[in-house]
């Protein structure tokens, strides 16, 4: 009897020693597999939303392009203040923004070899899909604040132009055609503040090509904008029911709000060649998109806990309104909208400074293992 009462604990034990184990040991041994290979290379971190950073550095060399090119009318102490800060500035900072912008390409494209799956992925993401817009804008940013040593009326400034305009204008007969005949990618179910990264794309077009004598062109890519800002605002403003919403990391790309409208204020400022009414509304827009986001800092505080790529969506789009800001001081010459404009660009350049000193301290944070885009499902997951 001992013997038999001793049997059975012992084949129980035994059993489910060798039930438990061995899953845990294989499950541990898959993770790491699997997980191994996905830190420990930059082409799987970094996707297109990194070149943020470039539109901000193009950006910031493009204001200070305004700021400090000679005009005829200029008068006010202000202005003649900023046009004796030495062109070596410029140069400093446009060769800073060509060098980041020169470095992101060269990592994507290694990415785009080597991880084509990640590429595609992108693509099809809803936010993901917006930033491919991106790498082409920071391009013609660059090239409308090159220095003087690079006239925009060479062949070379022609061709290059062409180059980065025609990929913005397929990814808009691409996006653009989905948002109307894909039903499972239409603009109610797909709209989401990073969707005006296109619209941006097609301001900043518009731009290059008034600057080089194109008007009818500028003129086609800034109607193709306009109309598309203003259905896609409609779309945003009334939040339809079934649109995916926006995780909390990326909260900081409601700044969008604010550069589009100035972007286009831009933009129309250079096909006609006068700041007029149209972007004089265009600017006073975006003013008020932005106080608005100024007066709302809670909306942004959970995505200020950490550090992450995301937060370089406030540089930019306030450089773009520091810009338009210019251009306004420049052509009402009065004593508010000088103001205006100092105010505006001292806070650009502040949120540029504080963001290079930021990435420049949590590296490990700007390339860690978070992806604002790849982490969206798994926030959607969980809110479920």
């Amino acid at each position: 009897m001992g013997e038999i009462e001793r049997k059975p604990p012992t084949e129980v034990i035994i059993e489910a020693s060798i039930i438990n184990t061995s899953p845990e040991k294989k499950h541990s041994f898959s993770i790491n597999n699997a997980a191994e290979p996905y830190p420990s290379s930059i082409l799987t971190r970094l996707h297109a939303g990194y070149f943020r950073i470039s539109l901000s550095v193009g950006g910031q060399a493009m204001l200070w392009k305004i700021l400090t090119e000679p005009n005829g009318t200029v008068s006010q102490d202000v202005w003649q203040l900023f046009l004796k800060v030495p062109s070596s500035v410029c140069l400093v900072l446009w060769c800073l923004a060509i060098l980041t912008q020169i470095s992101l390409s060269f990592v994507y494209i290694l990415r785009c070899f080597f991880h084509f799956h990640l590429v595609k992925a992108e693509f099809v993401h809803h936010i993901g899909v917006n930033y491919f817009y991106a790498p082409w804008i920071s391009w013609l940013i660059l090239l409308q604040s090159a220095p003087t040593l690079f006239p925009n009326t060479s062949i070379y400034y022609l061709v290059l132009c062409w180059i980065f305009i025609v990929p913005l204008a397929m990814l808009d007969i691409k996006i653009y055609g989905q948002w109307f005949t894909t039903e499972k990618r239409f603009l109610s179910i797909m709209a989401n503040p990073t969707s005006q990264i296109s619209v941006i794309g097609n301001f900043v077009a518009a731009r290059a090509a008034a600057k080089m004598g194109w008007k009818e062109s500028a003129i086609c890519m800034w109607s193709l904008g306009v109309v598309h800002y203003l259905v896609l605002f409609v779309t945003l403003y009334q939040r339809l029911s079934g649109g995916n919403s926006l995780p909390l990391i990326l909260r900081p790309t409601f700044f969008l709000f604010i550069a589009a409208p100035s972007m286009a204020s831009l933009a129309w400022n250079s096909i006609t060649g006068a700041f007029d009414t149209t972007s004089k509304m265009l600017f006073f827009f975006s003013v008020f998109l932005f106080m608005s986001l100024a007066c709302r800092p809670s909306l942004f505080k959970k995505s200020m806990r950490k550090f992450n790529v995301a937060w370089w969506a406030y540089s930019f789009p306030l450089t773009f309104l520091a810009m338009a800001a210019a251009e306004y001081a420049q052509e009402v010459k009065g004593h508010v909208a000088t103001v205006l404009m100092l105010v505006l660009s001292a806070l650009s350049v502040l949120v540029f400074l504080g963001l290079m000193m930021l990435a420049a301290v949590n590296t490990d944070q700007l390339l860690g293992k978070t992806d604002p885009i790849v982490s969206f499902s798994d926030n959607q997951k969980s809110s479920t």
